[in-house]
């Protein structure tokens, strides 16, 4: 009875629970986030211990460019809730031995990736990787509905390959927990492929309003060439189509319900009357200054279907690559023509969101589950055919495209881990920066470009610490401020001495030996001291 439960058990979440052991891993070894992820990042950290304290919000103090909308951070602060009050309960700092690996590795050049992931094991953060975890929670189990919907219309041997080459891939389960308003949208347009794979065409089409009104506003560009392929009569028949007409004054009123939904909480959160995503969208198309973030070629696109990493403006893997990413997807809407109908609305979302001036390969995620889908059933029937001479051919082309996929994968994820150097400063300072005299406060100067790579509101520690990320500062003017330690990009700053620095990733340089790709890696942060505290002078530090 045990035996045949868990076989069952295994069946329905076995896929699930690969994906998320992924996911998990990659939590752990790089659970600190980028300046991408802060606004949900610290509006979580204010949920679960500000509370209701609107006035000690972060957002208040550093809005951003845009409003952005506090129903996702809400979310999976309810689901991250019962841990928090766990570790609140047991009196653990929000912090607890977060890291605790690569600071000391700063002192010990010859450290290994395996070792410092070992020691952070054993002294994970609970606090910070829960809501991280929660979020993957979310995005995981719409992809599980996604998967399950593959399973009921292309067989199980395709859904295995969709989960073989999800896998394998990095960016999106290496994505699935952290949180953008581009993966809290994938959660509901995951939810729309199913509905849409189902025959719910309706559901299909709410849930990516949803997702527009209130995540991302560009979804707008998957919605309307999703809604047109389904009135041009590729998924419904006529009858159908006088239907949806009558369904469409249904969907005008859950659009309205939704726009409420979003102005009445973000409203309250913001203390002022916002529609976050409207503002977003007046900012980038109506004023069109969506430039003044950077721009990005429209061939640039090629790379968001596979290799690219945490930072995709220096992780490139080799343009020809794009060969073997269209190869399988392309190849699977030639060989069974269900997966046409479902492969056109979503690459004309990706080609009209390269037509946009400024985009990353992150506002094109949602696009990767319908391709895996197309690659799969391309992989399946090469699978089964694999017997025959020229899909052998094929099929040891399919076993090279997922070594190279693998690899890729690997290069990215080490790119990845080092790619966070403030966060390892912060909790390295935290470790050997307490003086002898503790009931003094020990003020510490974060300056943007650490605040925008690793460090957020759940990597502070409680007194004696105390922190600033107070902007404008001229380099001359931290010498007559209070401040004991400065977290900067700065090798000198008058008035301090420097510490320690932590090294990042710079670049990949290829070469002709194994591996075939080198990580280079330079000082990226540097902790400097005030040179008037003597506790401070006195101690011994690594240096620059």
């Amino acid at each position: 009875m045990n035996s045949s439960y868990f076989s069952k058990f295994l069946k329905i979440y076995g896929y699930d629970i690969v994906l998320g052991l992924i996911a998990t891993f990659y939590v752990l070894a790089v659970p600190y986030t980028k300046v991408e992820e802060s606004f949900n990042v610290q509006a979580m950290h204010d949920i679960l211990y500000h509370r209701h304290h609107l006035d000690n919000y972060d957002h208040l103090e550093f809005p951003g460019v845009v409003p952005r909308t506090f129903i996702g951070a809400l979310l999976v602060s309810l689901l991250a809730s019962p841990i928090i009050l766990v570790m609140s309960f047991l009196h653990l700092p929000k912090t607890y031995g977060l890291i605790a690996a690569h600071g000391t590795s700063l002192m010990n050049p010859c450290h290994s990736f395996w070792n410092s992931f070992a020691s952070f094991l054993n002294s994970s953060s609970p606090l910070y990787v829960s809501v991280r975890l929660a979020s993957g929670c979310i995005t995981l189990s719409t992809l599980h509905f996604f998967r399950a919907q593959v399973r009921y219309k292309f067989g199980s041997q395709v859904e295995a390959f969709f989960v073989i080459l999800t896998a394998f891939q990095f960016h999106l389960l290496f994505y699935c927990t952290r949180p953008l308003p581009n993966i809290l949208a994938l959660g509901i347009v995951n939810l729309a492929y199913g509905f849409w794979l189902k025959g719910d065409f309706y559901a299909a089409l709410n849930c990516l309003i949803f997702s527009a009104v209130v995540f991302r506003c560009d979804m707008v560009l998957l919605l309307c060439p999703l809604g047109l392929v389904l009135l041009l009569n590729f998924s419904m028949s006529m009858t159908d189509q006088i239907n949806f007409i009558v369904e469409g004054i249904e969907m005008l009123y859950w659009n309205g319900a939704t726009v409420c939904l979003t102005v009445l909480v973000d409203s309250i959160m913001w203390k002022k009357l916002v529609w976050p995503e409207f503002e977003v969208l007046w900012f980038n198309s109506v004023l069109n200054r969506s430039s003044e973030w950077g721009v990005f070629n429209v061939s640039g696109e090629k790379f968001a279907l596979r290799h690219l990493g945490s930072d995709q403006r220096k992780v490139f893997c080799v343009p020809s690559l794009f060969s073997l990413d269209t190869f399988l997807p392309l190849l699977g809407a030639l060989l069974d023509r269900r997966v046409l109908p479902f492969l056109i609305p979503v690459f004309t979302f990706v080609l009209l969101y390269s037509k946009l001036p400024h985009k990353e390969l992150r506002f094109i995620i949602s696009s990767v589950p319908i391709f895996n889908l197309s690659a799969a059933v391309a992989a399946s029937r090469i699978f089964m055919n694999r017997k025959k001479a020229f899909w052998k051919l094929l099929s040891i082309i399919l076993i090279g495209f997922l070594l190279i996929s693998l690899g890729c994968t690997a290069v990215t994820f080490m790119a990845s881990y080092e790619n966070y150097p403030s966060g390892y400063a912060l909790k390295y300072l935290h470790q050997i920066g307490h003086l002898a005299s503790n009931t003094e406060e020990q003020w510490v100067h974060i300056d943007p470009y650490s605040a925008m790579n690793g460090i957020s509101r759940f990597c502070e520690n409680d007194f004696p610490w105390r922190y600033s990320k107070e902007e404008s500062i001229p380099l001359k003017e931290y010498q007559n401020r209070n401040i004991t330690y400065l977290i900067n990009e700065h090798l000198l700053v008058e008035g301090y001495k420097c510490l320690f620095s932590v090294d990042g990733f710079s670049r990949v340089r290829p070469q002709l030996r194994f591996p075939p790709f080198l990580l280079i890696k330079e000082p990226k942060v540097y902790v400097h001291g005030n040179i008037k505290n003597e506790d401070l002078m006195n101690k011994n530090w690594p240096g620059c």
